[in-house]
């Protein structure tokens, strides 16, 4: 599966203006939420309880919050760019600009695992970062991560 078969164009902000972690869950979580049909306050729940079991900033500018619902007809994905940057907790201290956030319903273990890989794979190509933190639009991110979805 590729990140484009989930990514819509309406679930992609490129100026995040949140300062702390929870507003910036708030703020990614509102177009997906619209998209799947849930509620915002639940996704966000949903968000936030998995973010207490340990952070999902993974480091190196990099955050994959996520997390599944019941009841969830089918997996919706958000991206987020944070030009200043967030405090997100992450492994290295360091802050987090780039934002994948996915959710799926609660019994697709495999599929959720199999796309969080994908899009930590695809992250730990530094050119492939430089070129999402200076895209100018929605337009430019999704081109960026269509050359990347086709080369994987």
């Amino acid at each position: 599966m590729k990140i484009l078969d989930v990514l819509q164009k309406e679930a992609v902000i490129v100026n995040l203006n949140s300062k702390d972690k929870k507003s910036l869950v708030e703020e990614l979580a509102k177009p997906v939420a619209r998209i799947a049909g849930i509620s915002h306050e639940e996704l966000v729940r949903v968000l936030m309880e998995r973010e207490r079991l340990g952070s999902t900033g993974i480091g190196g500018g990099i955050g994959i919050p996520h997390g599944k619902i019941k009841g969830l007809l089918s997996l919706a994905m958000g991206f987020g760019l944070s030009r200043r940057g967030v405090d997100f907790e992450s492994m290295d201290g360091r802050p987090t600009h780039i934002f994948f956030l996915l959710v799926t319903p609660e019994n697709s273990t495999g599929l959720h695992l199999k796309l969080l890989a994908r899009i930590s794979r695809i992250l730990k190509n530094e050119p492939f970062k430089e070129k999402l933190l200076n895209a100018a639009n929605s337009e430019d991110i999704l081109n960026i991560i269509r050359e990347e979805d086709e080369a994987f």
